[in-house]
């Protein structure tokens, strides 16, 4: 029987074995949604202690309740394990591994290789390898193909290939995992059919597209439309301080605009798995067919200054009380990326402390969602937001807006307030003491 057409049975009677290659906050909350649609889910991660939580029956992932990791793990339909031999038992592996950037800003594809190479050890006719992983156009042809078919396997004839970029958004609780069209790109129509197939019984919405090349350009799109919005709104921020104006208040008049106009706001600096890293993947596969791509670098200069900026206004506002730099007692409220999230990758947060740091700041930090942190070398852990802690900082300076903290009581408290979010917006007391970006 032709693998393939095997594997289109498989699928169809929910009798594919899924596997998916990491198990962050892509990986798992996939593998969940897998179960609930009935199908035998393994996991895969290096990482000993997260398969023993999920073996456990505990999720590690806020927006993944740990009552449904349980309950996978009750019905028998999940499993999770760090032995790739496992890998030959199933029939669709999806691989969300991370694809950072190197310490000279180019793509590091390693988390990708050290997967395929796993897959490969153990690969047979008949599966399907769906990469989920962020990356830029061309991967999957340059990389992961030559790599699959080293086996002496014949990509789309014996097996399918396809790329399907995540979309999570952590804390968003208006789109679920599930409600959020999902992309597809095969690299032949048999290879997208067969992944449309097993994804059409998981997410409400399946949108194929006519090669892989296409998938992975999508969610460059999307996240480098967003990377270079936030720096155009970065540099009127500037342009309003320039001014004299509340750039909040002007963009919020702005967005009564019912059309033509879609708002975003200003900030610190970029964080999270995505925006600060994809568009920067985009440019340098542009750079490498000598193509510049002028729009990406300049918001991505504009928004990696963010953090001087804020440490410059900081220091500013110090000096206007006759308080050095140097010795100051600075507290930083919000470390996590985004609001309500524990995630901590690529918070403009670290760059701030840092750079207050090195010029002789006390910095200590409050965050609910993050109890302890790394500053380089230096230990740090959340300081609770007591009237005596607010009191006893030269400034506070908000750098992510979270729903559990009481920005009433923080104004009321601190004697400076520096507000790189518009958090207080609501506060009507005390508002000589805040100052915005």
């Amino acid at each position: 029987m032709n693998p393939l057409r095997e594997l289109d049975r498989r699928i169809e009677t929910g009798e594919a074995h899924i596997g998916v290659i990491g198990l962050g906050y892509v990986g798992l909350p996939l593998a969940v949604e897998f179960t609930q649609a009935g199908f035998q889910v393994t996991g895969f991660d290096l990482d000993a202690g997260k398969v023993a939580a999920i073996q456990a029956g505990t999720s590690f992932i806020e927006d993944v309740p740990s009552a449904r990791v349980a309950a996978a793990r009750a019905s028998g339909k999940l499993t999770a394990t760090t032995d790739s031999a496992a890998l030959a038992h199933c029939d669709v592996i999806n691989v969300c591994v991370p694809t950072p950037l190197t310490k000279t800003k180019d793509p590091d594809v390693s988390f990708i290789a050290l997967a395929l190479e796993e897959i490969g050890k153990h690969m047979h006719a008949g599966q399907l390898v769906i990469l989920g992983s962020t990356t830029y156009p061309g991967t999957t042809q340059e990389l992961i193909i030559p790599m699959l078919e080293g086996t002496g396997l014949e990509a789309g004839v014996d097996f399918a290939i396809a790329f399907a970029p995540e979309r999570i958004d952590p804390a968003n609780k208006q789109f679920h995992v599930r409600e959020v069209p999902k992309v597809v790109g095969g690299a032949t129509p048999v290879c997208t059919q067969l992944a449309v197939k097993v994804f059409s019984r998981v997410f409400d919405t399946v949108v194929p597209v006519s090669s892989t090349e296409s998938a992975e350009m999508v969610k460059l799109l999307e996240n480098t439309f967003r990377a270079i919005n936030i720096g155009l709104a970065n540099e009127v921020a500037l342009m309003c301080n320039r001014l004299g104006l509340d750039v909040w208040e002007v963009i919020d008049a702005a967005a009564t605009k019912p059309y033509g106009f879609m708002k975003f706001q200003p900030g610190p600096g970029l964080g999270g798995h995505c925006i600060p890293v994809d568009p920067t993947y985009l440019s340098w596969k542009m750079k490498s067919l000598n193509f510049p791509a002028r729009f990406i670098d300049l918001a991505t200069e504009i928004n990696t200054r963010m953090p001087q900026y804020v440490a410059d206004k900081v220091g500013d506002l110090l000096n206007e009380d006759r308080i050095a730099v140097n010795g100051a007692r600075v507290l930083i409220l919000g470390v996590a990326y985004k609001s309500n999230v524990s995630d901590m990758r690529e918070t403009p947060a670290l760059d701030v402390m840092r750079l207050l740091a090195a010029k002789g700041a006390d910095i200590r930090y409050s965050d609910p969602h993050v109890p302890e942190l790394q500053l380089d070398d230096r230990p740090l852990k959340s300081v609770d937001l007591s009237e005596a802690t607010l009191a006893s900082a030269d400034v506070v300076v908000i750098i992510t807006e979270h729903d559990a903290v009481d920005y009433d009581h923080v104004v009321t408290h601190a004697g400076r307030v520096y507000d790189t979010r518009n958090a207080t917006r609501s506060v009507t007391a005390n508002r000589e003491k805040v100052r915005k970006l």
